[in-house]
């Protein structure tokens, strides 16, 4: 009979045995264990797999079907970084997933607690202090403070989905188990922080996607699990009164990292920005917009002094409360605009280094009195409105921001001044156009029939007499003007004038 015992004579000696396993490591690149986290380059793609470089002399192998989403497509690409799990090593194949699948019993479940071994499973229910969570056909516990890093307020929304856990607790052969999403969302999040800082520096321009809003602004998702803050301020180049007037939830956006930071609990602050990733719309105001244009634009906010108007997004300009109307005395901006109300302004200055812009809206809309010697002419007769009652005369709309005054030294003169003492602000009156002063934005009036007619040609013949008078009369107008008078006088009336100058001349 053959002699079965081994020869030992070329076989090494166990020195040289654990010499030869540590060079069989160090061609491999290093050891790899069941439960070990690799991040790697996808190398490549086939019917049935994912290839990714595990950093050693082995390649890792996923299943495809793993990165389909819920419409078949493949969601990754030759050469994307993932993340993945190593849930088995058999010989030299390297086994890879996003978790433990599929099936298997409470052998499998322990397998992957001991090894740290992510399983997948489906939230079934919300119940008292967490929820239901099946995996692998067996029922686990999460908590509720494990379900999310941000705090729930809504339970019911993880009903139905189904994450990634980590098994945190196995007793009793299965019948306990208690897992954490929590664990896997913090592990990922660190990884990507520490990824993040090596990576991305303040000033750099980067793409995110908006995740979630506070009043101050909106959190934007820059890496797996790690967000940062766009303030308010810093959401759009225009104005923006709450955070979902500039983004919607979801949406991809490019931001510009503008510091970093922890707060007390070391946990890391980043701020963002998406305004300052694009363009300042102030570098092209002068490619847009020249003095002396008319353009449109969407009035923003009012002050006590003016009307903000957005031109374009991130540039505004004033329109000042004495530039809003030609045909009427504004007290406050609102009399004219209000927030939301598109209006169309002329351009009167810019100022680049100041970042100003000054708009007119009676500009825009035209001087009135500049038809006003195509309108009306010397002599004729006219019929006005009228407007308000003064000391030294009557006030008469002839057109929108046209106003005459027919001065009381006229009316005086009347045949019949107590039927102009009768009237009152909106009567229709007839009136002579006696004299236009278009440079001044002046018109004085003369009364139909008065004296048969002969005020008006004693008026063209002779400005010393009833023509000095109105001169005064609108010598003291202005003066009422200057001292904020303005419309507000009341006067004793035409007869109490009349009246007056008789005793007057009693005394005299």
């Amino acid at each position: 009979m053959a002699d079965k015992t081994p020869d030992t004579k070329d076989m090494p000696a166990e020195g040289e045995f654990a010499a030869l396993m540590e060079a069989s490591l160090a061609e491999r690149g290093g050891e790899i264990n069941v439960g070990d986290r690799i991040t790697g380059p996808i190398i490549t793609i086939t019917d049935t797999t994912v290839v990714v470089d595990t950093g050693t002399k082995l390649d890792g192998v996923a299943d495809k079907s793993e990165f389909l989403d819920e419409e078949g497509t493949l969601t990754v690409s030759e050469g994307e970084s993932v993340t993945l799990y190593v849930v088995s090593l058999r010989g030299d194949e390297v086994l890879l997933s996003k978790a433990l699948t599929g099936q298997g019993g409470a052998e499998a479940l322990r397998a992957a607690f001991e090894a740290g071994v992510p399983v997948e499973g489906k939230v079934t229910a919300s119940r008292k202090g967490g929820f239901d969570v099946e995996i692998l056909h067996r029922r686990a516990f999460c908590p509720v403070s494990q379900i999310d890093i941000a705090f729930t307020e809504n339970p019911e929304a993880h009903v139905g989905q189904t994450y990634s856990f980590a098994i945190t607790t196995f007793e009793r052969d299965g019948r306990n188990i208690v897992v954490s999403r929590r664990k896997l969302l913090e592990e990922e999040r660190a990884e990507s922080e520490l990824r993040f800082l090596e990576s991305v520096n303040p000033g750099d321009v980067i793409p995110a996607v908006i995740t979630r809003f506070a009043t101050f602004g909106a959190f934007a998702e820059v890496a797996p699990g790690l967000e940062g803050l766009v303030h308010l301020s810093e959401l759009s180049w225009s104005r923006a009164e709450k955070p979902e007037d500039a983004v919607s939830l979801g949406q991809a956006v490019t931001v510009k990292v503008l510091a970093f930071d922890r707060d007390k609990k070391g946990r890391p602050r980043i701020s963002l920005s998406i305004k300052q990733a694009g363009p300042d719309p102030w570098d092209s105001v002068s490619e847009k917009f020249a003095v002396g244009d008319k353009v449109e634009g969407k009035v923003t906010r009012l002050a006590d002094f003016g009307a903000f108007v957005e031109l374009a997004p991130g540039i505004e300009g004033l329109i000042h409360v004495s530039e809003m109307s030609h045909t009427r005395r504004i007290a406050k901006p609102s009399d004219v605009v209000n927030p939301g109300d598109v209006v169309t302004v002329s351009i009167k200055d810019i100022d680049l280094a100041k970042r100003r812009i000054s708009l007119s809206l009676k500009e825009a809309a035209g001087d009135p009195w500049e038809k006003v010697p195509e309108t009306f002419t010397v002599g004729a007769t006219v019929e006005g409105i009228v407007e308000n009652r003064q000391q030294y005369g009557l006030f008469i709309n002839l057109a929108p921001g046209v106003t005459g005054l027919l001065p009381a030294s006229k009316l005086r003169d009347a045949l019949e001044p107590a039927t102009y003492e009768k009237v009152k602000s909106g009567d229709t009156v007839p009136v002579i156009v006696s004299e236009i002063d278009t440079e001044n934005r002046k018109m004085t009036l003369a009364p139909v029939g008065g004296t048969k007619e002969r005020d008006f040609k004693r008026d063209n013949r002779d400005h010393r007499g009833h023509g000095d008078r109105e001169n005064d009369d609108w010598r003291q107008y202005a003066k009422k003007e200057k001292s904020g008078g303005g419309f507000s006088g009341g006067g004793l009336g035409l007869l109490g004038e009349k009246l007056q100058e008789a005793i007057s001349r009693k005394k005299g």
